[in-house]
């Protein structure tokens, strides 16, 4: 990491509307690349680690992770938990159908709490000289932030910002959420081979992904806690109005999230319940758990604020990703280390058109291919018999398992997948056997292996 003197000032000024994960990464980025930056949140340093809770799992994999090596920053592989694949499970119509586990190949997940990246990147943005601003930032003050400044960037849509960045609507195929979501991170099992052993030989080094058709999704993953350390995350989607949704609304603490999860396992997904009875509350932390619900929207990489002044979209300003294929993070980092890297090397002003050519060459490296991962997961129907071809190919071949877990961390080779035909050459290309065969071979599952975790057993 290069330092506040070791970087050549600039007087060029940038200012960074938001202090989440996305927007510090990018305001501490844009510091070291020479600029000046003022970075502004509506709430002090305090209040963004203490006061509120993560949003979301945040879980990323070796693109990103390069992403944030390439702006000298902690991918934090070396402190969190890491996940080595995702072991699936599939259930519908009252029967157990798919079952596969994928591992990662040649990189790993991690699930960090935002939280602690955003603090902990804040603290060395003020050290290198970079001035942290708490004031609740409207359209109106933007204009005179934007008036100032050379390169203006929005990574919130807080207090209307989000409205200056019309929607794209040919990219935003939804008009509401997909899904309710419930999450909470808790302790009390560890990631030996022992924790999740039915569900794959790696135990507790693989996150668990169940699909129940008329419920929703539920996912379990190794996670790195603000004050607790290594822990487990737990992350639900509930489809509308469906049973799992009722109960999602309920949650009105981390204790009442935890029981809600508890017992959605002990009546749906009984397969995991060991595990998830052996789970624990992280009790100095009440802003441990989040429930909620994400409409995904794409919109547009330039905004005009009253005074005419252009402004750039960062992270979710640009793209609200349901967080079901773990796009969302990701993707915002990945567009932050680009805007920096392009920011950094550019002799000429920041316009509208400079703004846009960065946004359409992240699309298309990144967004779309995210955008469209994440319909996939969401059973999009336009992508129904795609999905059901996918995923019964990973249920027969390993290899074509880890391939369809890696758009999860690559999701690029999916946006050539457009049809039945093309998914079968997918997995013909990657399996090296004609698809035809391969799916010939495919059987339910008929019934998924039961944990027999034997501390949980004990407790229960």
């Amino acid at each position: 990491m290069t330092t506040q003197n070791s970087v050549p000032r600039s007087t060029r000024s940038a200012a960074v509307i938001g202090a989440g994960q996305t927007g510090v990464t990018a305001a501490l980025g844009l510091l070291d690349a020479g600029f000046d930056v003022t970075l502004y949140s509506d709430r002090d340093q305090r209040s963004l680690r203490d006061d509120v809770p993560a949003t979301g799992t945040a879980l990323e994999f070796g693109v990103t992770q390069q992403a944030e090596s390439a702006l000298g920053l902690d991918t934090y592989t070396g402190r969190a938990p890491r996940h080595t694949g995702l072991s699936v499970r599939i259930a519908g119509g009252g029967a157990e159908l798919i079952q596969f586990d994928g591992n990662f190949d040649g990189y790993v997940g991690i699930a960090v709490d935002t939280r602690l990246k955003a603090d902990e990147r804040l603290t060395a943005f003020q050290e290198r000289g970079g001035r942290f601003v708490v004031e609740q930032v409207t359209p109106e003050t933007l204009d005179t932030i934007a008036a100032a400044n050379a390169l203006t960037l929005v990574a919130t849509g807080r207090g209307g910002l989000s409205d200056l960045f019309p929607i794209d609507q040919a990219r935003t195929p939804y008009d509401a959420p997909q899904r309710s979501l419930l999450t909470v991170t808790v302790t009390g099992i560890g990631y030996g081979k022992d924790v999740f052993a039915h569900r794959s030989p790696a135990g507790g080094a693989h996150s668990g992904f169940s699909i129940l058709a008329e419920q929703g999704e539920a996912w379990w993953g190794p996670y790195l806690h603000k004050d607790a350390g290594p822990s487990w995350a737990f992350l639900g989607w509930a489809r509308p109005g469906s049973e799992w949704e009722t109960r999602f609304a309920a949650a009105d603490s981390a204790e009442a999230a935890h029981r809600i999860v508890q017992d959605l396992y002990r009546d749906f997904i009984d397969w995991d319940l060991p595990e998830v009875l052996a789970t624990q509350v992280i009790a100095e932390d009440p802003h441990s758990w989040l429930k909620g619900a994400v409409r995904p929207v794409v919109r547009a990489g330039v905004g005009h604020t009253a005074g005419g002044h252009v402004v750039a979209s960062l992270g979710d300003s640009s793209a609200a990703y349901d967080p079901i294929a773990g796009q969302g993070a990701q993707s915002g980092l990945i567009q932050a280390q680009r805007l920096v890297a392009a920011a950094a090397v550019h002799d000429g002003p920041f316009d509208e058109a400079w703004i846009a050519e960065q946004y359409a060459t992240f699309l298309a490296v990144r967004g779309d291919a995210a955008n469209k991962v994440t319909r996939l997961f969401l059973s999009d129907p336009e992508l129904a018999e795609i999905g059901n071809q996918l995923f019964a190919a990973a249920a027969v071949h390993p290899k074509f398992a880890a391939a369809l877990v890696g758009l999860l961390h690559h999701p690029q080779p999916f946006l050539e997948v457009d049809s039945l035909d093309a998914a079968n050459a997918f997995i013909t290309r990657v399996t090296g056997e004609d698809a035809t065969a391969l799916l010939g071979r495919f059987a339910p599952a008929g019934k998924f292996a039961r944990s027999t975790f034997a501390e949980a057993l004990t407790n229960a």
